[in-house]
């Protein structure tokens, strides 16, 4: 192990020591959850076709909405991803001349066929939903003109993504939300919030209702699955809108009493129990790689005295670079490892995208995995991973590859 990385890793004891800190808070709250709905061994067992009558499936959406402090949840493996979510989300809720309004600019480059921002004849836009957005200023909210936006305009839905996306800006902090939803709600109490909690979630010791939001939407392939969960996603918030977004999941009038769970049910207990640890052991590798490569004189970011979610940014100013990158964290993956990351078309991005993930569920950021789109400045961005020591052997690795360039 490199001795100047071991120099860097001793300094972060004080980081280090908060987010154990931050894990046992949050462990304590899934503790807690768990005994609160009654999770038993016969909630690991599933239904098939129509899923009437899943115990298992009651008793997790029990757990989240207990967790997240929320009236109802909404836990599903027929969502696909966090983008599926927060499509069925955005489509539960907003009707024809409704509007739409992001205040944290614009949003992850999925959800730009979904609103209507890139053309798709499936768009919300073409079913006239209305949308606009609001750039954060300084990495923060633009409250002045958010609340005249809210005084001018009848504004339906609020999205705010917490998480930085492909963009250059940080990620926003709870306590920034928790303000910022304050002023919503004395300005325009009915317009209904909805967080992006995705890469966020057990960060901190808040979670975005407990701050007044009224729904918010995640992954299971990210924090909340632990690398445990093969697929899914969670909604929770406004018993009102959770049966509308089911619906809009399902079909109307069966909406949240119909989704088979067809197996999964102790895989999303089991990794929503593990998920603070596995949080954890993310933020801590987040944290000594934005140490490491700011030491080697790179933009890292955040720095390392607080984040508001797992993803580390680091900004390499040559394509050559974000590939090579991504090539280290594959070969220092679990699985495929011999494979080389190579910059390709996806479905829902505009630019090539290189990926690294070596992961056992395919796309599990949770698991160390990093990637970024081909696009100036030329920006990785690192997530995971499940292990501390896993993620430190890979950091070892990337250090020694960038510390002479």
């Amino acid at each position: 192990m490199n001795k100047d990385l071991l120099t860097i890793e001793n300094s972060l004891s004080n980081e280090f020591n908060k987010i154990d800190e931050i894990c046992l808070i949050n462990s304590k709250k899934v503790l807690d959850a768990f005994h609160d709905a009654g999770v038993c061994e016969g909630a690991f067992n599933g239904t098939t076709g129509y899923g009437y009558n899943d115990l298992g499936r009651e008793i997790i959406e029990n757990v989240y909405a207990k967790y997240f402090k929320a009236e109802k949840a909404l836990v599903r493996n027929q969502f696909i991803s966090g983008t599926h979510a927060l499509t069925k989300t955005l489509f539960g809720l907003l009707r024809p001349h409704d509007l739409l309004l992001s205040i944290s600019g614009t949003p992850y480059d999925t959800l730009h066929e979904v609103i209507g921002i890139n053309d798709n004849p499936s768009s919300l836009k073409s079913f006239l939903v209305d949308y606009d957005e609001i750039a954060l200023v300084n990495n923060d909210f633009d409250d002045g003109r958010i609340v005249n936006y809210l005084k001018e305009h009848q504004v339906k839905l609020i999205e705010i993504q917490r998480s930085c996306g492909y963009s250059t800006r940080e990620s926003i902090t709870i306590d920034k939300v928790e303000r910022i939803i304050k002023k919503i709600k004395e300005v325009s109490p009915d317009t209904l919030v909805m967080v992006d909690n995705c890469y966020c979630e057990m960060v901190s010791d808040k979670e975005p209702i407990e701050v007044g939001a009224d729904i918010c939407v995640g992954s299971l392939i990210k924090n909340l699955g632990a690398g445990i969960c093969s697929n899914g996603a969670y909604v929770v918030g406004k018993a009102s809108c959770i049966d509308l977004i089911a619906e809009s999941l399902n079909s109307p009038g069966e909406g949240y009493d119909v989704g088979p769970s067809l197996g999964a049910n102790k895989s999303i207990l089991e990794g929503f129990y593990m998920a603070p640890m596995v949080v954890k052991n993310a933020l801590k590798v987040g944290t000594l790689l934005s140490a490491a490569f700011k030491s080697l004189g790179y933009d890292a970011t955040p720095e390392y005295e607080y984040r508001a979610d797992i993803v580390t940014k680091i900004t390499l100013n040559d394509p050559d670079k974000v590939i090579r990158f991504c090539e280290i964290v594959q070969a220092n993956s679990a699985v495929d490892a011999n494979v080389k990351p190579i910059p390709s078309p996806m479905p829902g991005y505009e630019d090539l995208v290189v990926m690294a993930s070596g992961s056992f569920t395919q796309g599990s950021s949770i698991e160390i995995s990093c990637d970024g789109p081909l696009r100036e400045p030329y920006i990785v961005y690192f997530q995971g991973s499940l292990s501390y020591e896993y993620g430190k052997i890979c950091i070892n690795e990337l250090y020694e590859e960038f510390k002479n360039d």
